[in-house]
């Protein structure tokens, strides 16, 4: 890692390069990793509605996330963080993540306002899909994504936007 930059964990959308350099135009992919004794789940509370990702600790052995390890240069860290919505959703954490037989450390977010009864738009899990896909994240870990239930944005303006990420993605 240079100086003057920093390593995160994106595990949700922020996966697909094309999202993220959106944010944070140094980042730089270094990588898949594995933040195993965690769970992905869906029930973060956003501003739309509807639900995003989230890494939850879980003692059910087996369990991992899987996800993509960035370098961004510190003078981002703003934008990610606002983008996240840090302190309005989310905290910043410190994990240990799988990395070729490397433990790494990085940073993450993980959700404070959440709600188990809330499902991800359509497009928002397409997107993590398209990520996962995009840096070749274990087959099966990639079905679990698919097999998430979801709602169908009302919104069909923000809805189109997110799809065109969604090609960008897969492209």
């Amino acid at each position: 890692m240079s100086a003057g930059s920093f390593v995160s964990f994106a595990f949700g959308s922020n996966m697909p390069v094309a999202r993220l350099r959106e944010r944070c135009p140094s980042a730089r992919p270094l990588g898949i990793a594995e933040l195993p004794g965690h769970e992905l789940r869906w029930h973060k509370r956003s501003k739309d509605g509807s639900g995003k990702c989230d890494i939850v600790a879980s003692a059910t052995p087996g369990l991992s996330v899987f996800g993509v390890l960035y370098e961004i240069a510190d003078q981002e860290k703003a934008a990610l963080d606002r983008a996240e919505g840090l302190g309005a959703g989310y905290e910043e954490i410190e994990v240990e993540v799988l990395s070729d037989g490397d433990l790494v450390k990085a940073r993450a977010y993980r959700a404070t306002d959440t709600d188990p009864a809330l499902r991800p738009y359509t497009w928002y899990r397409a997107l993590v899909i398209a990520g996962a896909q995009e840096h070749e994240l274990p087959a099966p870990y990639i079905a679990s994504l698919e097999s998430v239930s979801a709602n169908e944005d009302a919104n069909r303006a923000r809805h189109d936007e997110r799809i065109v990420l969604i090609e960008g993605a897969r492209a």
